[in-house]
């Protein structure tokens, strides 16, 4: 476990606290931040307490923000671009009293004492203050040694802490899998009593929990822990379906396991939120798609992909996710089976899978894909077939080599530089691309419309070759651009 310097700290912070103690308050950097700093980590933002009232932090800064009922005051560092920097919130100590809704407390009370306000926090290492003046650490509840041992732990009797806002219970299990902590037993045991609390929190705080948990390094293992506590219902009640359920040969897991693997290999890649979404959620449907053929006893799941974009949707819009994340989310469990035989995969077959999922996210979907293909166990990332689909997804997006690459095309020919229309047009273009081709610096308006003005002069005869050795570097080089895409993806 690291130490902290008072060189650690940002001027930003040691700004507010320095102030806050020259006017005879105490100051004290808490919670997350000196967490984060005793595990050898940036915070990604900075809370500072004191036994000043908001009233009296307000009077000792230039500019701040105070708009809630907890007392918390937003100190402003304007000349900082740092986001984490921007807002340093500056908190009395306080008491909490009643929690009648399991989420706010009914009464605040401030208090003198740095202990008083140590003791509501949620877990023993957020329970941990830091003096920058007096290098001195404030921690009556050994948060330090959980720290050390890896371990969540509640302050207290965890099912107050429980009871007194219900979302502490993911927090938790977030908190495990940023950190990979384990949870105690007493807390976990806590967790798993007091759950149905869960009913009162809004979906917004549940849904910026669960995005936390699905950008964590470890998503798999916090699912896993919501399946093993019963929590799924609270948050995503359509992965509860999928528990226990088996699939067919090509799959030796099932498909709750399948889903939180695909879920893992898009995490492992560093795949964005949405793309772990759709992993997460790519064969959702299958339980209530599943059909076992009489004849030949094999399990089918015909239209699961059809069936789990319209379940996918329902899932995210409960949870408030934005409605462009939903759209692309959806798109990609749509159209995530989208193989067909390696020899008969075609161009236009690939155009439309591009059409239909849109060119922002084609991409996104060969990633899904992989992330479906880890999660069923396959050793591979990429086989032949997805190799072959990726050469032609590169082959369709790509820009066919040709005289609109040029920076000057027939329009500016006739009229800017009054030349007849006709094949003779063509012929100067393909003479241009030619040299293009061989020298890509002469792509510029300034040196083509030089060049245009000499080869309008020359006899037609001579005018056509170069046209003509120009359509065939053309081919040549387009030849080549596919030649090479194909060996990057079959090498």
């Amino acid at each position: 476990m690291s130490t902290i310097s008072p060189s650690d700290i940002p001027a930003e912070v040691s700004h507010v606290t320095e102030t806050l103690e020259e006017a005879g308050y105490e100051a004290y950097l808490i919670g997350g931040c000196v967490r984060d700093l005793l595990l050898g980590k940036e915070p990604k933002d900075w809370d500072v307490t004191t036994n000043a009232h908001p009233e009296q932090i307000q009077a000792l800064f230039e500019e701040t923000y105070y708009n809630n009922n907890f007392g918390t005051v937003g100190v402003v560092s304007p000349e900082t671009e740092d986001p984490t920097l921007k807002v340093v919130e500056v908190t009395p100590y306080r008491t909490e009293h009643g929690y009648s809704d399991s989420r706010r407390p009914d009464r605040v009370e401030f208090s003198n004492d740095i202990k008083d306000d140590l003791s509501r926090r949620d877990f023993t290492v957020n329970a941990i203050a830091f003096s920058i003046s007096k290098g001195h650490i404030e921690d009556p509840f050994q948060g330090q040694r959980d720290i050390l041992a890896k371990r969540l732990v509640s302050v207290g009797d965890p099912n107050e802490r429980f009871s007194e806002d219900a979302l502490r219970m993911l927090r938790a299990i977030r908190l495990s899998v940023e950190l990979g902590f384990t949870i105690s037993h007493e807390t976990y045991s806590a967790i798993a009593e007091n759950k149905s609390k869960l009913t009162r929190i809004s979906m917004e705080r549940i849904r910026d929990e669960f995005i936390r948990m699905i950008m964590s390094p470890d998503p798999q293992q916090a699912l896993f822990h919501m399946k093993q506590l019963g929590m799924l219902q609270y948050m995503v009640p359509e992965l509860e379906r999928s528990i226990d359920v088996g699939q067919n040969r090509s799959h030796i897991y099932t498909v709750f396991e399948h889903l939180i693997r695909s879920l893992q290999h898009a995490a492992d890649s560093g795949f964005s939120l949405e793309v772990r979404l759709a992993a997460l959620f790519h064969d959702i449907s299958k339980p209530e798609t599943k059909r076992v053929s009489h004849e030949t006893g094999e399990i089918t799941f015909y239209g699961h992909e059809v069936v789990g974009a319209r379940v996918t949707k329902k899932a995210l819009e409960r949870l408030k996710f934005p409605k462009d994340a939903i759209e692309k989310v959806v798109t990609l469990v749509r159209w995530h089976m989208f193989f067909s035989d390696p020899d008969k995969i075609s161009l236009s077959a690939v155009r439309r899978m591009i059409a239909n999922v849109g060119e922002d996210n084609i991409w996104d979907l060969i990633n899904v894909r992989i992330c479906d293909r880890i999660g069923s166990g396959k050793p591979k990332e990429r086989p032949l077939r997805l190799r072959k689909y990726t050469a032609m997804i590169e082959e369709a997006l790509r820009d066919p080599i040709s005289v609109g690459m040029l920076k000057i095309n027939g329009d500016i020919l006739i009229s800017e530089l009054h030349m007849k229309p006709g094949p003779k047009i063509g012929n100067i273009l393909h003479a241009l691309l030619d040299e293009v081709l061989e020298d890509p610096s002469k792509n510029t308006q300034e040196y083509l419309r030089k060049r245009s003005k000499e080869l309008d002069v020359l006899p037609e005869d001579e005018l056509r070759a170069l046209g003509e050795k120009g359509k065939q570097s053309k081919d040549e080089a387009d030849e080549e651009e596919l030649k090479q895409i194909r060996k990057k993806h079959f090498a």
